[in-house]
């Protein structure tokens, strides 16, 4: 029996078995267990897979945008997508989806991967819907945590339409991405970027405000992965960067996906190939062009002088990026951490499954931390928080893998992490959108570290 066709009939079978809703429960869970020992069958080796689906979700009507204050979009300036990529090691396929929105609750992920493990038997755990964090795009299901910090804005109806519309399309997108799956190659490396700039201004009283902090600690660097085809053509690039979308302020009323949008368009431009935007620890983080009006620029000038300023930066990283390979092997992992929760703070019934009071009556926050090991040199953490760019830094100094990248916005928003000395100088990230308490950077630290240090690196290569 010849290796791939036997590796061909097992993933259609599997793709196809899982398209359906199956109840019975028993019969999927050994067949789970049986199809990776298959395809090890007479000496077959798996082969790496992968695929990039683009997928527009821009509406044809007037939307209300999150981000700044409540207001209703009046046009559109560029459109919005999910960008989603797959990658299929001959045992786990792993989706990554990059969308143009600003932030959702965790409970829309926790819909959509029931969703997706329902119809197609996806694993959430192998399902991270990242938010490229622009301040120009719709809303997308429940408010969230926002409606406890900034009540005022949420005055209307949950548009269920529109995130009818955005599910929809993330689903048929992933059934793309599975069906597109093709031999591929894969690479990793750095690139650095002055795009972004510390916006936690402080004043002569010590007191935080949002402004430009040119002393303020950053994190410039750019995480790149690269996918390939067989031929050695581009697939697909992943670039991983923080930085606000807020290029467009509030006075904004057009669609747009905001300085990472024109990043991504330009580098595909440039290359051929679909880019993800995976933002990062940008909770203290600005563009550069943001917070004041340049007096001989207009927006639209500065959003364009960022394919420059990070656009080029993200080419030069790909430019230098020349060892890839088909050997690949992924691993997923995940753990929750619990920490105190700001005292009378109210909590949204929907996200009951993110909290939990202690028999001393004490409240606490579940953060959900996921994980992503490539082989044994790339490992890749993701919250759903407004992270501050100190505590990505030092966990990726403390790392024992050469390449540790931490995906922010991810599988929704549970408001700011900032650092333990943030709330010294107080400001908009701690006094109104945040949910913790000082105790949270070093509960957060214990347990990435922990983590990476030990359940990923004890997981070794097959």
């Amino acid at each position: 029996m010849k290796n791939i066709p036997v590796l061909d009939w097992i993933r259609s079978w599997r793709n196809a078995f899982f398209s359906f809703p199956i109840k019975r429960k028993l019969l999927r869970e050994t067949l789970v267990l049986a199809i990776p020992m298959l395809l090890f069958v007479g000496g077959a080796k798996a082969e790496f897979r992968a695929s990039v689906v683009t997928i527009d979700i821009t509406p044809d009507s007037p939307k209300m945008l999150l981000g700044y204050s409540a207001r209703q979009s009046t046009g559109i300036h560029d459109r919005i997508f999910h960008r989603i990529v797959a990658l299929d090691d001959g045992i786990t396929q792993f989706f990554l989806v990059s969308t143009d929105i600003c932030v959702i609750s965790p409970s829309e992920y926790d819909h959509v991967a029931g969703m997706l493990q329902k119809q197609l038997g996806i694993d959430p755990l192998h399902f991270w819907w990242t938010l490229t964090h622009t301040h120009s795009a719709p809303e997308v299901g429940v408010p969230g945590l926002p409606e406890v910090f900034m009540g005022d804005r949420y005055k209307h109806e949950v548009d269920t339409a529109y995130t009818r519309l955005v599910e929809q399309k993330l689903i048929e997108g992933i059934i793309e991405a599975r069906r597109m799956l093709a031999p591929a190659r894969l690479g990793v490396g750095w690139g650095f970027s002055q795009a972004n700039i510390n916006r936690r201004a402080i004043d002569a009283d010590g007191k935080a405000s949002l402004g430009l902090n040119p002393d303020g600690e950053t994190d410039r660097r750019i995480g790149l992965i690269r996918i390939d085809k067989s031929d050695g053509s581009p697939m697909a690039l992943i670039a991983n960067y923080a930085i606000h979308g807020t290029v467009y302020g509030p006075a904004n009323l057009q669609i747009s996906a905001d300085v990472q949008g024109a990043v991504a368009n330009y580098v595909q431009q440039q290359t051929g190939a679909p880019m993800l935007f995976i933002n990062g620890a940008a909770g203290n983080l600005a563009p550069i062009y943001s917070v004041s009006q340049s007096p001989y620029l207009s927006k639209e000038k500065e959003l364009g002088q960022f394919r420059v300023l990070l656009g080029d930066k993200i080419l030069d990283a790909n430019k230098k990026l020349t060892l890839t390979t088909n050997e690949i092997k992924l691993f997923t992992g995940a753990t929750t951490v619990e920490t105190p929760r700001r005292e009378n703070m109210r909590w949204p019934a929907y996200l009951g499954d993110y909290t939990r009071t202690t028999k001393a009556g004490k409240n606490l926050v579940r953060i959900p931390v996921r994980f992503l090991k490539i082989n044994e040199e790339i490992a890749i953490w993701s919250l759903p928080v407004e992270l501050f760019c100190e505590i990505s830094n030092d966990i990726r100094d403390r790392s024992p893998f050469p390449y540790t990248f931490y995906y922010g916005y991810t599988n929704g928003w549970l408001g700011y992490l900032p650092t333990a000395k943030a709330w010294e100088h107080g400001g908009y990230e701690v006094e109104t959108v945040s949910p913790y308490t000082p105790a949270v950077e070093k509960d957060l630290k214990e347990a990435v570290i922990g983590y990476l240090q030990g359940e990923m690196r004890s997981v070794r290569k097959q």
